[in-house]
């Protein structure tokens, strides 16, 4: 069973393939995107253990002939080091203008492998083969490519759009419980800021995804991307709607810079608590219901997932250097921090009006209970 999502873009509109099989078959769908049989594939170390036999197999089927390198796995790896090393191997397979590039992986490898493919020889296509449920239902669609810097995360990179997407369902069998349950903070923040009946099935419905149910998988994935299609080609460049695709992502990004980009937070698991934080602060703003953020974290720990600062190991810096942190995300306009909140779960707004005082009191509030 596969279904299709179309991102319309004009000229540069792409189809999002979601069903099983699609490493298997991916000659069927990348082929007759070729000028030549051939494709450059850059993946981590971890994903080329688990599935790159199978995809450069699909392809050969096809008579398609592959050259692929292998980065390191991690969050660290989304950096300047990593992507000139990616850019460079790519210039010495001899990519042309009219060749492929496929981001085989998951996030991080398809953010660098995207903003690789933006930059090299002015553009070239690539293809996204997402391997996690992140990668799936989020970072794979709508061409937002790029890296990490000191100063914040996301901070370098282009629009870039791919010209086709693989979503194998059959893929999140391999991932470890921690890793999908992080991809599914991402699946949630979809019902909490415009579809409130999708975020009711996924409390209906989460544990069986959780447990592998193929059905309620693919739905999920596809639900998603169809919100996050509708979005992107509303506003494509993020000067406007675009922005609701970052609840939680304000508070996420500043966590996961002050957890060093490590393991300590996962990037999912990070806007999972920045979506409960993100309710919880439009409670007290008097925007939604007082149950909402109530509901919202009753879900995320009904699925076992992280849903407050208490639940990060380690240190963390106090309110003040949290909000700070604020500061470097992309989000902030003229100096001022927008934040996305909600009037209710599924009618999430994007706002610059979030008193200071209400949010370092909130972090305040969440640091004490770790205490």
């Amino acid at each position: 069973m596969t279904e299709t999502v179309q991102v319309d873009l004009g000229a540069r509109s792409y189809a999002i393939h979601i069903g099983e099989g699609l490493l298997s078959d991916a000659g069927d769908y990348i082929g007759p995107m070729l000028s030549r049989p051939r494709v450059a594939i850059l993946t981590d170390e971890t994903v080329a253990g688990t599935h790159l036999a199978a995809f450069e197999a699909g392809l050969a089927a096809e008579g398609i002939e592959t050259a692929a390198l292998a980065l390191p796995a991690g969050e660290a790896t989304k950096g300047w080091e990593q992507f000139s090393r990616a850019v460079e191997w790519l210039l010495e397979q001899r990519v042309e203008r009219r060749d492929v590039v496929v981001a085989l992986g998951g996030g991080v490898i398809g953010d660098l492998a995207g903003f690789a493919a933006a930059v090299l020889r002015r553009g070239v296509r690539f293809v996204q083969v997402p391997t996690t449920l992140l990668a799936q239902v989020d970072s794979s669609v709508g061409g937002k490519t790029g890296i990490n810097a000191p100063q914040g995360k996301n901070l370098i990179g282009a629009f870039h759009q791919p010209s086709l997407v693989l979503a194998d369902i059959d893929a999140l069998a391999t991932l470890p419980a921690r890793d999908f349950l992080a991809g599914y903070g991402e699946v949630v923040k979809y019902g909490l800021l415009g579809d409130a009946d999708f975020f009711h099935w996924l409390e209906d419905n989460g544990q069986a995804l959780a447990r592998g149910d193929t059905a309620a998988r693919i739905h999920a994935v596809r639900r998603s991307c169809e919100m996050k299609a509708a979005i992107v080609a509303r506003d494509e460049t993020e000067q406007g709607d675009r922005a609701l695709l970052n609840l939680g992502h304000t508070f996420c990004h500043a966590l996961e810079r002050a957890t060093g980009y490590s393991d300590r937070l996962l990037h999912g698991e990070g806007v999972a608590i920045g979506c409960a934080l993100a309710f919880e602060l439009s409670s007290r703003l008097e925007l939604c219901p007082q149950e909402d953020p109530s509901r919202v974290r009753a879900h995320l720990a009904a699925m076992g997932m992280k849903t407050d600062l208490a639940d990060i190991p380690g240190d963390l810096p106090p309110a003040e250097a949290l909000y700070d942190l604020m500061g470097q995300d992309k989000k902030v306009m003229d100096g001022q921090i927008r934040f996305v909140l909600a009037r209710g779960i599924g009618r999430a707004f994007v706002t610059a009006d979030a008193p200071r005082e209400k949010v370092v009191a909130l972090l305040d509030e969440a640091l004490s209970a770790r205490r």
